[in-house]
């Protein structure tokens, strides 16, 4: 069982060193640039998977949260905010060649001699799925160290006085772990809109491995409930559903349907209302791809959230997952959380 302060032998051997992990090495360590929604404001991105977030999960300025919407400092440390990745951008820090974390690699194509078929395509998409739903009950593990064994909050493990460290494996306060584990799961959920044909329109010319069907299907995915810890069934997944092969190896997706000609990763996303403008890459500007893949990506964002809360619920009982939820969304929990009656 996942430890909320003390995780794998993994977190402890990545300590050796890590002090010495600067913004720029982590900015160096995300290229190259379009492997998801980006992350940064640099190198063609602009922050998508912050404004992402951001849109879906905001509260509205001024107003405290009702357990729905995360409070501004406690939004920055999961959306990121000038400087940080956040959670949902940790993946783009340690794990840029792990397929699974961004839902790569699931390609298929349904033409003649097409060199990965519709099983093997669909065991990787279940890969994905699996490792997001790991990393979502991290988060409600974790989550359950922001109480004390009296049901009130343990203000050490709230406390964001400091920003939280998401890359590496750094352990760190309850509060971080459990939103790192959050934030993680939705990179990947996001991403599938983006690296997959999910929500998409092909282009205007014949079909093929640089411009794949469509399926025009809108999100949320049933693909990724990510609460029920099973991955999706065979059946469940449609047959022309791809996503794109991506690969640090020169050629090594060649004459498969590639990240490069299938993402939406790049555009310009409006954080408060999730309005989008200027995509920049080719499927992108297809139609309204990437206008689809995001609004997709934020309805799914809050379909996660509400189903981190009800795991919640089925974890720890109702009085303690609303203190839980109210210790993660707000920014003062000792102040806002404490029990009533």
């Amino acid at each position: 069982m996942w430890t909320s302060r003390r995780h794998t032998a993994r977190r402890a051997t990545l300590l050796l060193g890590a002090a010495t992990v600067t913004p720029a090495m982590l900015l160096t360590a995300q290229a190259p640039p379009a492997q998801a929604f980006g992350t940064v404001n640099a190198l063609g991105q602009r922050a998508e998977h912050e404004r992402i977030t951001r849109a879906a999960l905001a509260c509205a300025p001024g107003t405290r949260s009702d357990g729905t919407c995360f409070e501004p400092r406690s939004l920055d440390q999961l959306a990121g905010h000038q400087g940080t990745f956040g959670a949902v951008g940790a993946p783009d820090t340690d794990e840029v060649a792990t397929p699974e974390a961004h839902c790569d690699n699931a390609d298929f194509l349904a033409a003649p001699g097409y060199p990965r078929s519709r099983e093997e395509a669909t065991r990787r998409l279940q890969a994905c799925v699996a490792k997001l739903q790991t990393r979502f009950a991290e988060g409600v593990d974790a989550a359950g160290a922001t109480l004390k064994s009296d049901g009130t909050i343990a203000p050490g493990e709230s406390d964001l006085s400091k920003d939280c460290t998401f890359t590496l494996g750094l352990p760190g306060r309850n509060k971080c772990e459990a939103i790192e584990g959050f934030g993680r799961a939705l990179h990947g959920v996001q991403d599938f809109y983006s690296h997959s044909n999910w929500t998409d329109a092909a282009g205007d010319r014949p079909l093929g491995t640089d411009n794949p069907p469509g399926l025009n299907l809108p999100g949320p995915s049933p693909l990724l409930a990510l609460s029920t810890g099973r991955p999706p069934a065979a059946s469940a997944v449609p047959g022309e559903l791809t996503t794109g092969c991506f690969s640090l190896v020169p050629l090594g997706c060649s004459k498969r349907v590639q990240h490069s000609g299938l993402n939406k990763d790049t555009g310009l996303i409006d954080p408060a209302t999730g309005a989008t403008s200027d995509p920049t890459t080719g499927r992108g500007k297809t139609a309204d791809n990437f206008d689809r893949a995001v609004r997709a990506a934020i309805a799914d964002t809050r379909r996660q959230w509400s189903d981190f809360r009800a795991a919640l619920t089925a974890r720890y009982g109702k009085d303690r997952a609303q203190r839980i939820g109210c210790a993660l969304t707000h920014d003062d929990p000792v102040r806002d959380c404490a029990p009533t009656g």
